[in-house]
């Protein structure tokens, strides 16, 4: 009998058991020479002081590193040490600390509107805008600022570390660290090798996350390293059955089903439709395009692919319900229905398969790997183990049926995949 991919993937003992031990493991970095030196970090420079930078910096305060952010108008930087502020102190009336520590974690940060200020620092981290050429202008900068040896970082969440690299005349002290939103309180934090990171410099960066109390993950340079590039597969199937006259609401529920707080569409009305969206474009995305053109932006609007009442409680759309029915349509694509499995199978397969692929390309060390990034930083369903947990316990040559019935352009089977099944191999026995 096929295994509902609702249920449990195996009992809760071995997943725990497994959980615990992929952790574990995910600290381990393979072929790191024994015994490197760790470059000493007595001051960290943040450059942001948004949502990101300001998680950023508290992590380190509260771990009693000196912080120097850096903005560039003082509005924002006072904004910003502001929110920080007001976090610590709702953290201390909920009793998480005492009244008293607010000043203490206050008085680890400190403020500047001149990248200068940076210049004796021991690591960098920038989290400015997702623009390739801000950010090399931005590494172009502290190359000339920083002091020798000192650690320079990308919070990306997408763009290639080794080009941001490719601008400084010391490749070998960058790297990516990638937080995750609100990076005061997610766990993951995504290391990513550049071609030339040094092995001190990664050494240092994953010692430097247990004393920050992360869950390190090391990954390798490829478009959204292991755990964005692996969700884009989920939101282009969510995508593709959309239009196919599949309802968001029916996908949400799906994958809520499947245990995920939150679906791809409730997702994006919370983040907001009009991310990277401008007025009059046309984009892959031909229902976003026409929502957000309504001002169907997301809760913030209090439309989006849901109607949201003054709670944001979100209800199906009859309007969204009939401009899908529309695109679909126009596209002259036949209409179907979808079960819950079937959009499980069709959101989480290509997932799965797309892991196979990073696998293959070296840009994890383990599967578990994958699956630690998945646990901590994206909201999967513990008693799921994991995306290459749960594949290996549905069976791979499920996965590969389904992932090689859906658009070849989109979601080809990976070759480590198609090995695997052929030799009856799993993720677990690489």
């Amino acid at each position: 009998m096929t295994q509902s991919l609702a249920a449990p993937a195996a009992p809760a003992a071995e997943i725990s058991a497994y959980i615990s031990e992929s952790t574990r493991k995910a600290w381990v970095v393979d072929g790191l020479p024994s015994g490197v030196a760790l470059r000493p970090i007595r001051k960290v420079g943040v450059i942001g002081a948004g949502t990101m930078g300001g998680g950023i910096s508290m992590n380190f305060a509260n771990a009693g590193v000196p912080v120097c952010i850096v903005e560039m108008k003082q509005d924002a930087l006072d904004r910003g040490l502001g929110v920080i502020r007001k976090n610590y102190e709702n953290s201390a009336a909920k009793g998480r600390f005492p009244i008293e520590e607010v000043a203490v974690r206050m008085g680890h940060l400190s403020g500047s509107l001149s990248l200068e200020a940076l210049a004796d620092c021991d690591l960098v981290i920038e989290a400015v805008f997702e623009d390739m050429d801000i950010k090399k202008d931005v590494f172009r900068r502290l190359d000339a600022i920083c002091r020798p040896g000192a650690i320079l970082a990308s919070n990306t969440s997408y763009l290639n570390i080794d080009e941001i690299a490719s601008v400084t005349r010391r490749p070998e002290d960058v790297i990516g660290l990638h937080f995750f939103s609100p990076a005061n309180v997610m766990k993951l934090l995504e290391i990513v090798r550049g071609e030339k990171t040094s092995a001190d410099v990664i050494a240092t960066s994953m010692d430097l996350a247990r004393k920050i109390e992360k869950v390190a993950t090391l990954v390798g340079v490829c478009p959204g390293f292991v755990g964005n590039r692996m969700l884009a597969k989920r939101q282009s199937a969510a995508q593709s059955l959309v239009y196919q006259g599949v309802m968001p609401w029916e996908i949400d529920a799906a994958l809520n089903a499947f245990g995920f707080k939150m679906g791809p569409f409730q997702m994006s009305d919370l983040a907001g439709l009009d991310i990277g969206w401008k007025p009059g474009a046309k984009t892959q995305n031909p229902l976003r395009d026409r929502l957000c053109e309504m001002d169907r932006r997301g809760q913030k609007t209090g439309a989006g692919f849901y109607d949201y009442d003054a709670q944001r409680v979100g209800r199906p759309s009859p309007v969204v319900e009939g401009v899908i029915r529309e695109i679909v349509a126009e596209k002259g694509l036949p209409k179907r229905t979808a079960s819950q499995e079937e959009i499980i199978e069709e959101c989480i397969f290509p997932m799965i398969n797309e892991g196979a692929k990073i696998l293959e390309e070296g840009k994890a060390q383990r599967s578990s790997d994958i699956d630690v990034v998945w646990l901590n930083g994206y909201g999967w369903p513990a008693d799921k183990g994991g995306p290459m947990f749960l594949g290996d316990h549905v069976g791979l040559d499920r996965v590969l049926s389904k992932v090689s019935s859906m658009d070849p352009a989109l979601y080809s089977p990976s070759d480590l995949l198609v090995r695997l099944v052929n030799e009856g191999g799993r993720f677990a026995s690489l």
